[in-house]
């Protein structure tokens, strides 16, 4: 789907430092001091450097637009919106303009999971073979760079490994080793990018339903003994899945009564219908050093049927509805009067949930953690939770500070713009001048 998608990845978690409250802004009054600031202040206002950065790639025609959305714990969003919904798009972007959100979906499944949790429907160390037998005799490839012969697995892959990356499995679109081969050969590719055969990419078989799936993924053989090992992997589609079974409904079901529904995403959906098409944005594809059209708003993939909601990468969301996710656990569960999340869902979800014995090293998140489907920051960082797409969509929460923060933007692959790194040093060059004019 994507190329050098790791650099990018690391991109982002380096420059998200600037987004973390401890080293940066400090304490929670000073965030509340910051918020009340805020309102007094429209938000490009607010936010000069951000505005600087989105005003410097639409004038320069990098991009056909992108919009910003920045809030402060219950308080409303400020959208900052340069461009339109494609080059050749009369609609300017909006907040209700829908974006693929790709790996942004991961932290949406993962809170899905931890309201089953809570609720004692799902456990953290539940191996996931009790929902899905077929996982109960895994193997491991000896070297999957260059085989995919096998050894029996020592231990079970649990519903903690699924929503952290560790629990061995592959991903076609970013391994580079025999497994995501044999992955891509399966149709075992969970995403969507156009209807057009792109080489590499979506030229494989369709993507079975959710049950085939299943079976058909645990007959490949795992890169690494569940527990040991921090990989990016379609962990998060298994677990979609896996969920809805928990759940006694489909994923989607599920998801649009429990989280899409109580929060008001009206505008999120795994298949976009007719009636919502005019309001999708365009999705680029750098060639030869300009964006290129691969999945036009009127024309588009997410309109087709989908064989089951991909839980690490199928949502199409708006601006508007992701700040409601993020406001909603940065309020630790509640949106606006209702209770959402419990509490104590929230805070587990959006704190280090990895195994002890998982091996960081040379990995995206080594010196951070990671919690259900997101980094959790550390250090500087501390109180960070998200992730972001592959088509150069961004979404954090501060959960320490209260401060909710994305961007929205469409082209691939992610790392020909340095956008990723560069927002998170934006909003931390803004929330560094605010705490300077309240010193």
């Amino acid at each position: 789907m994507v190329t050098k998608l790791d650099f990018s990845r690391r991109d982002l978690l380096r420059a998200s430092a600037l987004l973390g409250g401890a080293g940066m802004v400090g304490s929670l009054p000073l965030g509340l001091q910051l918020a009340r600031a805020a309102e007094l202040a429209g938000t490009e206002a607010q936010w000069p450097t951000v505005t600087a950065m989105l005003d410097r790639y639409v004038k320069a025609r990098k991009v056909s637009g992108m919009i910003a959305a920045l809030g402060w714990r219950d308080g409303p969003p400020g959208f900052i919106a340069r461009g339109l919904e494609g080059f050749d798009d009369k609609d300017a972007y909006g907040p209700q303009s829908m974006f693929r959100a790709y790996s942004m979906t991961k932290p949406l499944t993962g809170m899905a999971a931890m309201i089953l949790v809570d609720e004692g429907k799902l456990k953290l160390d539940q191996p996931l073979a009790d929902f899905a037998p077929e996982f109960a005799q895994m193997k491991v490839a000896i070297d999957p760079k260059s085989s995919l012969a096998a050894r029996p697995a020592t231990q079970q892959i649990t519903i903690r490994h699924l929503l952290t990356h560790t629990s061995g499995l592959g991903y076609a679109v970013v391994g580079k080793n025999k497994v995501a081969d044999e992955l891509r050969r399966l149709g075992l590719n969970p995403g969507r990018v156009s209807r057009r055969k792109l080489k590499g990419i979506n030229d494989g078989p369709p993507t079975p339903g959710p049950d085939e799936f299943l079976r058909l993924t645990a007959g490949v053989p795992l890169i690494a003994e569940p527990g040991t090992k921090w990989s990016y992997s379609m962990a998060l589609d298994v677990l979609g899945v896996v969920v809805g079974r928990a759940a006694g409904m489909s994923f989607e079901a599920f998801l649009r009564e429990r989280l899409l529904g109580p929060l008001g995403m009206t505008s999120s959906y795994f298949q976009v219908p007719a009636n919502a098409s005019g309001h999708l944005t365009t999705n680029y594809a750098y060639f030869l050093g300009r964006p290129v059209v691969i999945d036009p708003s009127q024309n588009s993939v997410f309109a087709d049927p989908v064989p089951f909601a991909f839980g690490g990468s199928g949502l199409v969301t708006s601006p508007a509805d992701f700040d409601r996710f993020l406001a909603m656990l940065v309020n630790t569960g509640m949106s606006g009067s209702t209770r959402v999340m419990s509490e104590a869902a929230v805070r587990l979800g959006t704190s280090n949930l990895l195994p002890a014995t998982a091996d960081l090293t040379g990995t995206w998140i080594a010196g951070q953690q990671f919690g259900a489907g997101g980094i959790v920051g550390t250090g500087k960082d501390e109180g960070l939770y998200g992730w972001s797409g592959a088509a150069g969509t961004i979404g954090f929460a501060q959960m320490k500070l209260g401060l909710r923060t994305s961007l929205y933007v469409q082209y691939m692959p992610q790392d020909k713009l340095p956008i990723l790194r560069e927002f998170p040093k934006a909003v931390g060059a803004d929330l560094t001048a605010m705490q300077a004019r309240k010193a």
